[in-house]
């Protein structure tokens, strides 16, 4: 790197704002520069690069806050510098994670006296929440087999097929078999009543989820409680449930307070939940909260004392901040039920405006339910032409990060498109988007079809024998694609 000195006054070349007047060469991108270069320049430089980001706000994909209050930011920039961790001295940020988890155990309604604590802990997203809750099924699910003299050594959860990967990570890193129930077009939930037909004496759970990262949809833990709680009696198995809350724990006890879902069951036993989505704190911060102290197990939860005196702690990670803790509790205080009841009915009025503007195009099914997290999800009536992947493609260049996939296996050729609301998704903004959609939609009736158009291509080739031929190009570009897999999977190639 090489620093430019052509100005001959130092103090007019240090107030200068832009890089370009300091930055002469290319930047290192991997290994450590060797000198120095003034912070304006070091803040202009990557303040360069992230304009190429795409918009947080306009990124319709994530259910993650993207949008907080002046005074919350000021917060989380006063504790920026505090490790959570450490208790002994920072005992206030420590009192506030208690309030959170006992805040939230309320809300779900946990069976805590007016004098006991609620059991539960602040996480790095829902993640690690889903993991812990996981790790203390499985404790416990081996302590009892091993007291009973039984084999201990091949868990399983019982999930739907529509789990976030959080819980394949978990089944993968942690040696837990994962049966999943399978999807239907009808059905893009897991299906209770299959589910615990597949429960079996291995099972150390079954996962519900409140709010389908697919459709948003909510699964009927109510039924699951009853169906399990039947078999447990016939089998004298006690398998328990989870709910992964991520999306729909902040919406649920607001928008819908007669559904039973949570601590009103009895099998319901631990609860997660993700502050950084509609919790409405910045990313990235979870909660997980335990039935009571029975359901976690003593053996999970370490001492130390190295950092003043004795803490006990159950986390994956040691270090990690204190302000996305210091900001939920922030937002708690500052919110309120009422705030929060009116925040997602706001959601939801902006998910409805969107979802009649949708249907009016009279191009698309809608996936999302009336029951839910307020999102819509929906796929073309007709992908003969053109796909929801071009769709998507299409309004990136109005700004909108609108994501495109196909279902989980068995419902893959569904493939559908899903905008989040979050609360900085106004009704100006939904109209906008359905106009935009509109517009994207028509522009791409007058665009010949990518597949009818490669098939109408004629390639010519040679065979063996080195005869010409002529063949459309749909025939050539799978042929091309072998051809490159083997060349390439013949040679070692490194990492990436």
């Amino acid at each position: 790197m090489v620093i430019a000195t052509a100005c001959e006054d130092p103090c007019e070349q240090l107030q200068s704002t832009f890089a370009s007047r300091y930055v002469r060469d290319p930047l290192p991108k991997f290994k450590l520069p060797e000198k120095s270069i003034p912070k304006d320049a070091a803040y202009q430089v990557i303040h360069d690069e992230l304009m190429l980001d795409g918009a947080p706000r306009l990124n319709l994909a994530s259910f993650v806050t993207t949008w907080m209050e002046p005074e919350c930011d000021k917060l989380i920039m006063d504790s920026l510098n505090k490790n959570y961790v450490d208790m002994d001295e920072y005992p206030v940020t420590t009192d506030l994670q208690n309030r959170c988890v006992n805040i939230i155990a309320h809300l779900f309604h946990a069976p805590v006296g007016a004098e006991e604590t609620a059991v539960g802990v602040g996480t790095v997203g829902s993640s690690e929440a889903i993991t812990l809750a996981g790790l203390a099924f499985k404790r416990k699910w081996q302590n009892k087999r091993k007291l009973e003299g039984k084999p201990y050594d091949k868990p399983n959860i019982v999930t739907g097929a529509n789990v976030q990967v959080c819980w394949e990570k978990f089944a993968n890193y942690f040696e837990v078999e994962l049966k999943e129930v399978k999807l239907t077009e009808d059905c893009l939930v897991m299906d209770p009543v299959k589910a615990a037909e597949m429960v079996d004496e291995n099972t150390i759970c079954v996962a519900a989820i409140l709010g389908s990262t697919m459709t948003g949809e909510f699964e009927d833990v109510k039924l699951l409680n009853e169906l399990l709680t039947k078999k447990n009696k016939e089998t004298g198995w006690d398998t328990p449930i989870h709910v992964d809350a991520a999306s729909g724990g902040f919406i649920a006890p607001f928008i819908y307070p007669e559904l039973e879902w949570d601590f009103l069951l009895p099998l319901v036993k631990s609860i997660n939940v993700s502050g950084h989505k509609y919790g409405l704190v910045y990313p990235g911060v979870g909660w997980v909260v335990w039935r009571n102290k029975d359901e976690l197990p003593d053996e999970l939860i370490f001492h130390i004392n190295y950092l003043g005196s004795d803490q006990p702690t159950f986390t994956l990670n040691f270090s990690k901040g204190s302000s996305q803790i210091i900001a939920q509790y922030y937002q708690f205080l500052r919110l309120g039920f009422e705030g929060y009841k009116n925040i997602m009915d706001n959601c939801w009025a902006s998910a409805r405006v969107l979802r009649e503007g949708i249907e009016k195009t009279g191009r698309f099914n809608i996936h999302s339910k009336d029951i839910g997290v307020p999102l819509v999800a929906f796929s073309l009536k007709d992908s003969s032409k053109h796909t929801v992947f071009e769709i998507s493609d299409q309004l990136r260049k109005y700004g909108w990060i609108v994501p495109a996939y196909t279902l989980p296996p068995d419902v893959e050729h569904i493939a559908i498109l899903r905008v989040v609301i979050r609360e900085d998704f106004s009704r100006s903004l939904a109209d906008r988007l359905v106009a935009d959609i509109d517009t994207v939609v028509k522009l791409l009736d007058t665009l010949p079809s990518p597949l009818s158009s490669s098939s109408k291509v004629t390639l010519v080739t040679t065979n063996e024998k080195g005869e010409m031929l002529k063949k459309r190009a749909a025939e050539v570009l799978p042929e091309i694609a072998i051809y490159w897999k083997r060349l390439k999977d013949g040679k070692r190639t490194g990492a990436c």
